[in-house]
């Protein structure tokens, strides 16, 4: 570990810089850092909690000016203090393992971004000689990926158990896995005070030599050693002096760093560490056991429970399947994969309620697909893919495959051709997986040059469909007007997918008739505050989520010098004494926005009548008409200063004649986060800084006030997009699972780089090409295409699918027409994704058959679900059975019904 030498500047008594001083150096050694680093720099993991209370505490400024306010009360005894000396112990392991020569150990679990953030070797050098304190946890940056050219902070070195033979000690090493076999043969001999002459080592994975390690020069990553892999140190008393630790252990070179420094850590579970219960039903009932997330392995783990809550693998693994296992298949893991995926299948069906670590099963995993190793977030799909493939090949019931070709179609009718195919198919690959998963389809390919057509019929394991995206998105925003000239309404405008912050705010102009002399301001709310105010016109639309809240404020435009008013709402906690009253006021509604004039000393009677103004809108009729209210009271006119226009005209009001009001409620947020009363001292001036832009003013609602404001228009705010559940009465859901399919079978040119060669033309060609379905299998996977990928940027689609949970029908588009019976499948199990690429989480939907009841497996978590939430904008890869049924039809007729251009749903 990197042993720091700096004097700790500020906690020792030198000049301590402001604030923001602070956070404008640490940005620029930052930046600085960033653009210069390479494979070999030191990254440090720091707490997320001490970061985080330092970025409160260096954006304060900012806080006061752009933040809702919560933070500012709420956080003001925390946020606005100096973080004290860093404190990593939430981090480490308070004890090591007798046998563990690692040093500081980290927890095993740790998360990026929730339980620590990864800073230059220069930043952390920075703060620790601001603020002292530690433990320093230093860790590599290494190259990573199937090309090595992708760069990671390696969190986790390789944990390794050595074993030494004959004499049977032990010891835990922790050591990077681009080190050298060389350099863990040395380590060894260190360790055990040995010569290297008389050691060798070998890949002792499952407590069995697998290879002699004696590569020197090979890595650790080359040779595919996995976490917590045991390593035997076998001493020879003879040793022939061939083998020697090299000492030349090879580095790699380096590139710049991911700019944004997202660098995904690892992690591992302990055995038997988490003893987490999930759902408990009636005891008949097996199935419903969750699986550890081991770090980031939610991909792995939905893919899993889809597979083993498929009936068909179910039964076959738990009765004896090892007879089928192909042992010498050099296509296979050599029974290896099958043997682990079976045993996790019998213990996640075994009675019992807690949840499983699906440990070995990573190990073997790893092992036999290094794109999976580590742990990072992978595609739940692809690894879906692996399995299927591997576990075939693994049992494959064909222990010697024939060389079968398949003839030219030569104008021979098409089923005889398909039946050819399917049996020499057969032939080289028969499994279970096969049985259950594999359909066949046919490829028409047609020469724009000779029109020359080729016909072959190729299996599929399943189907990969397109998702349409459209170029235009619906957005709906709820509109304000600061001087209470209208009612608050939705207003649900038409933008650009790709389009930016303006177009949306020059739809919604045009939409809400905003008059010339008037702004939009756009925010976005959560949780009844301000979430940011969307200011740059230049902000991509893609940034706003469908299930973010968006606000629009109509506020005058004015020649004056003007302040923006944030007024957040507040009522009272339900339940709580009297004593505690002060105390127990939350947020609610939506909060609003309106101008003030700061030309001029501005009152608390000032911000009374803006806010009544602003309220005017949501008053009840019967409330104008108290004049002989016993409260205190003020004028309002239809000049006040938040409704000066640039033309110097008032705004509309409710009554244009003064109407006396009575005192609101009003704190006011000062500078220093202190709320002061301003329902009283109406004459009483507000001290404002010079270079305040905003003030920020909480209303406190009473029964009674409520009662005087018809305050529902300021609650249930609208989604930017809703698509709820999808009934029989709304057919507005934008793409059906039947469009994906035909846009998988229409035809369409092949891609430049992937031209056909025409065996007449004798040269490569652009052809067209068809797919048409022929051979259904039992189960149907159709993996929904979310992620596209480009050179320069990933992206995922967010597109809502609208697919059937029951009589998905499939008849139709079958082109064997000598199949007659119908094919209808039922969704029994999917996998969903949440978030944007490169991080997100997976969980699966299954229906439980014998319960005939869908639950939500969430890692360890399973909850029940109602059908009707089976159906959502997250779903990646759906699991159809097909039902048995002997409806036979000779044309197919029946099977179109309800279904003309494919797209309905029933």
């Amino acid at each position: 570990m990197t042993e720091l030498k700096v004097e700790c500047n500020n906690s020792c008594g030198g000049p301590q810089l402001t604030p923001e001083e602070e956070r404008v150096l640490i940005r620029d050694i930052a930046i600085t850092s960033e653009n210069n680093s390479q494979e070999g720099d030191s990254f440090y993991l720091i707490t997320q909690r001490w970061w985080q209370h330092w970025i409160d505490y260096v954006n304060q400024e900012q806080t006061n000016v752009m933040n809702d306010g919560s933070s500012m009360l709420e956080n003001c005894d925390s946020s606005s203090r100096r973080p004290a000396s860093i404190d990593n112990s939430d981090l480490i392991h308070d004890a090591n393992s007798e046998e563990s020569n690692v040093g500081i150990e980290i927890h095993d679990t740790l998360s990026e971004g929730r339980d620590y953030v990864l800073l230059p070797q220069e930043v952390w050098n920075q703060l620790y000689s601001w603020y002292g304190g530690g433990p320093a946890l230093a860790r590599k940056v290494i190259s990573s990926g199937l090309s090595q050219t992708e760069y990671a902070v390696e969190v986790y070195p390789l944990r390794l158990r050595l074993f030494v033979m004959p004499k049977g000690d032990r010891c835990i090493v922790r050591i990077s896995k681009k080190e050298t076999i060389g350099e863990l043969h040395k380590r060894a001999c260190e360790l055990f005070d040995l010569n290297l002459e008389q050691v060798c080592i070998w890949d002792y994975y499952g407590q069995r030599k697998h290879a002699l390690m004696n590569d020197m020069d090979r890595t650790l990553d080359d040779a595919n050693l996995q976490m917590d892999q045991d390593i035997l140190v076998e001493v020879h008393n003879n040793a022939n002096g061939g083998l020697s630790a090299s000492k030349g252990a090879s580095r790699g070179s380096g590139t710049e760093l991911s700019q944004s420094l997202n660098l995904t850590s690892q992690g591992r579970e302990l055995d038997n560490t988490y003893g987490i219960s999930t759902v408990t039903t009636r005891g008949s009932s097996g199935g419903l056991i969750g699986l550890q997330n081991l770090g980031n392995t939610c991909f792995m783990n939905s893919a899993i429970q889809c597979l083993v809550h498929t009936s068909e693998f179910a039964k076959y693994f738990q009765e004896d399947y090892h007879q089928e296992i192909n042992w010498q298949n050099p296509l296979g893991m050599v029974g290896e994969l099958a043997l682990a995926f079976g045993e996790l299948l019998r213990r996640l069906w075994a009675p019992g309620r807690t949840a499983i670590a699906p440990r070995q099963f990573k190990m073997k995993l790893a092992r036999f697909a290094p794109q999976f190793s580590g742990y990072n977030q992978h595609d739940s799909q692809e690894l879906l893919a692996f399995l299927l493939d591997g576990l075939h090949e693994d049992l494959n019931r064909v222990k010697h495959k024939p060389y079968k070709k398949s003839k030219d179609a030569d104008g021979r009718p098409d089923e005889e051709v398909a039946d050819e195919y399917w049996a020499n198919h057969i032939a080289r690959n028969d499994s279970i997986i096969v049985d259950v998963c594999q359909g066949q389809y046919k490829s028409t390919l047609v020469c724009p040059q000779c029109h020359k057509i080729s016909v072959t019929f190729d299996p599929f394991m399943y189907l990969s469909l397109p998702l349409q995206s459209t170029t235009t998105r619906s957005m709906t925003v709820m509109i304000f007007t600061c001087d209470g000239s209208a009612l608050p309404f939705a207003c649900t405008v038409t933008v650009p997918k790709q389009g930016r912050c303006r177009d949306l705010i020059n739809a919604l102009s045009s939409a809400c008739s905003l008059k010339n002399n008037e702004d939009l301001k756009l925010a976005e709310v959560r949780n009844h505050l301000f979430e940011r105010f969307l200011e740059d016109p230049l902000i991509s639309l893609s940034a706003i989520r469908d299930d973010d809240h968006l606000v629009a404020y109509k506020i005058p435009k004015s020649l004056k010098k003007t302040l923006l008013m944030r007024l957040i709402h507040r009522c009272q906690e339900q339940d709580m004494g009297a004593t505690q009253a002060a105390q127990n006021w939350k947020p609610f509604g939506t909060p609003l926005v309106s101008s003030i004039s700061c030309d001029e000393v501005i009152t608390r009677g000032d911000i009374q009548t803006v806010v009544h103004t602003m309220l005017s809108s949501l008053l009840r009729s019967e409330s104008l008409r108290q004049a002989d209210t016993p409260e205190p009271c003020l004028s309002l006119t239809a000049s006040e200063k938040c409704c000066e226009s640039s033309s110097g005209e008032a705004c509309s009001n409710k009554d244009s004649n003064a109407v006396k009001l009575f005192k609101l409620p009003l704190q006011l947020v000062e500078e220093s986060n202190a709320c002061i009363d301003i329902s009283v001292g109406e004459d009483k001036a507000i001290k404002l800084s010079s270079t305040s832009t905003s003030i920020l003013v909480y209303v406190d609602w009473s029964q009674e006030l409520l009662e005087k404001y018809d305050t529902r228009y300021l609650e249930n705010l609208p989604e930017v997009f809703k698509y709820g559940p999808v009934n029989k009465k709304s057919r507005t859901e934008p793409l059906s699972l039947y469009t994906c399919l035909e846009a998988f079978l229409r035809e369409e040119p092949l891609v430049p780089e992937d031209m056909w060669y025409c065996p007449k033309c004798k040269e490569r060609r652009q052809a067209s090409k068809k797919l048409d379905l022929w051979r259904l299998p039992e189960v149907l996977v159709i993996h929904l295409k979310r992620f596209s990928y480009s050179r320069s940027m990933k992206h995922k689609l967010e597109t809502f699918v609208n697919f059937p949970i029951h009589d998905f029908d499939l008849t139709k588009y079958i082109a064997n027409k000598n199949n007659t019976q119908r094919q209808i499948y039922e969704l029994y199990a999917l996998t969903n994704h949440y978030g944007g690429m490169g991080s997100g989480h997976y969980t699966a939907h299954i229906k439980l058959l014998d319960e005939n009841r869908w639950y939500n497996f969430d890692d360890t978590h399973i909850s029940p679900i109602n059908e009707e939430d089976v159906k959502s904008a997250a779903a990646y890869v759906l699991f159809y059975r097909r039902v048995k049924t002997s409806d036979a039809t000779s044309n197919g007729g029946k099977s179109g019904s309800g279904h003309n251009n494919g797209s309905s749903l029933k």
